[in-house]
């Protein structure tokens, strides 16, 4: 136990004192149970598919520090990559070797990953891929999709106006409305919406980015139809495409969403596991564009802590371990049989909901059926959600604090852990 949490070993007790120092007393809005309800677990350690909380509760992990952890927290070999590299020292504001070496594995498992730039987190690697695409194409406009999160930048933080084609609306205050007009919102899936817009203003869209596997509306895959078309519309129009893979990459897959779908984006940003649970984030694409870049181009971007040493030892690692044979055959099984056990357990208890999974990802809809676009998860059963959640997280199992969020599986996960949730899955919804 932490020498600082030694007099206060209660959830509540911490999370009464972060309040008056932090905001919500939590560093990133979802941890503070604002959704679901209740205290939010302040987690002591976790090791392989597990987490303990401050007062010593065991906990099945099935957010993974929100993806990273695909082979499990605190990996040997991960570990031992990191603990090599420490006594080198933290960070050097210098490149490296090691830079190269991870830049150079990622290109060669991602698909259209010509060249690449690490930065330090999901945020700005989206950030800056926008910002590149309007450099590259010297327009402004750029579309993304309702419900696809992408970061916090100024920009990316817009809802629709009230028709299709209406400029966008802030959704957080502190975003300028000369910001959000230059941002265009459509309907996820919604492949008339896209051609429509296309045909409407298609030569002033710099860029239209997207999650095509999302995770932050909870999972909804994208159709191939909408992706084949966004991609031919793209081409057509000059405008970017950009995959935001920062969740779903080497979660639906070793290549990702671009080998899922069979289409090539323009750029396209990673996070999540290439950082094996350490901050780091990465945008690339097509030569032609990254050499827009400074110090090539004219469009800057810059970060101290890009590449750091710490962080692409465990990424580098994590990289490699992802890659041995069967590894996502065996991983992606797993995931399967959780979200079909907990859908017959759902069954059973004549519960309306449904699991659904792709790769290691997966998601919970308290609905009659799987949703596609973020209108139809709204639909679902909130409260009834919150129950279960609830219920889940007292029988020692830890799905993400909201309705609004896909769940993640590790290799550590074995059959022994997937049969105690779907046990806890059953006894949940008997009592729902």
């Amino acid at each position: 136990m932490s020498s600082t949490s030694s007099t206060q070993t209660t959830n509540q007790a911490l999370f009464d004192r972060a309040q008056r120092t932090i905001p919500g007393g939590v560093n990133s809005p979802v941890r503070a149970f604002r959704s679901v309800g209740g205290t939010p677990r302040f987690i002591e350690r976790a090791q392989g598919p597990y987490m303990w909380d401050a007062e010593g509760k065991r906990y099945i992990d099935y957010i993974g520090s929100w993806g990273p952890m695909i082979v499990g927290h605190v990996h040997p070999e991960v570990l031992e990559a990191v603990q090599k590299v420490l006594a080198n020292g933290f960070s050097f504001g210098a490149p490296t070797e090691a830079e190269i070496e991870i830049a150079e594995e990622i290109c060669k498992i991602v698909p259209s990953m010509e060249q690449v730039r690490m930065v330090s987190s999901g945020t700005e690697a989206t950030m800056s891929a926008l910002r590149l695409a309007r450099g590259y194409t010297k327009r402004d406009r750029i579309v993304k999709f309702e419900g696809c999160y992408h970061g916090h930048a100024d920009s990316l933080l817009v809802k629709a106006g009230s028709g299709l084609l209406t400029f966008g609306n802030p959704t957080s205050a502190g975003v300028p409305v000369d910001t959000a007009k230059h941002t265009t919102v459509l309907e996820y899936n919604n492949v008339a919406a896209l051609e429509e817009a296309f045909k409407a203003f298609g030569d002033e869209i710099a860029a239209v980015i997207i999650e095509p596997v999302a995770g932050n509306m909870n999972l909804v895959k994208a159709t191939p139809e909408f992706i084949h078309t966004l991609r031919a519309l793209t081409s057509k129009h000059g405008s970017v495409l950009i995959f935001d893979e920062v969740m779903c990459g080497f979660r639906v897959g070793l290549r990702g969403a671009q080998a899922l779908y069979n289409v090539e984006a323009d750029l396209v940003c990673l996070g999540k596991v290439i950082g094996g649970g350490m901050p780091a984030a990465a945008f690339g694409g097509r030569r032609e564009i990254m050499d827009h870049l400074a110090p090539n181009g004219t469009v800057y971007q810059a970060g101290t802590l890009s590449g750091n040493p710490i962080a692409v030892a465990a990424g580098l690692k994590t990289l490699q371990l992802i890659q041995a044979p069967g590894f996502y055959e065996d991983l992606s099984a797993k995931t399967a049989r959780l979200a079909q056990g907990l859908s017959q357990a759902a069954r059973e208890a004549g519960v309306p909901f449904v699991a659904d999974s792709v790769g290691a990802m997966f998601g919970l809809y308290f609905a009659e059926k799987v949703p596609g676009s973020f209108a139809e998860v709204t639909k679902s059963d909130v409260a009834r959600f919150n129950r279960f959640f609830h219920q889940m997280l007292d029988a020692g199992v830890y799905f993400a604090p909201s309705a609004y969020e896909a769940g993640f599986v590790s290799s550590t996960h074995d059959d022994a852990i997937l049969d105690e949730t779907i046990a806890a899955a059953r006894r949940a919804f008997a009592e729902q």
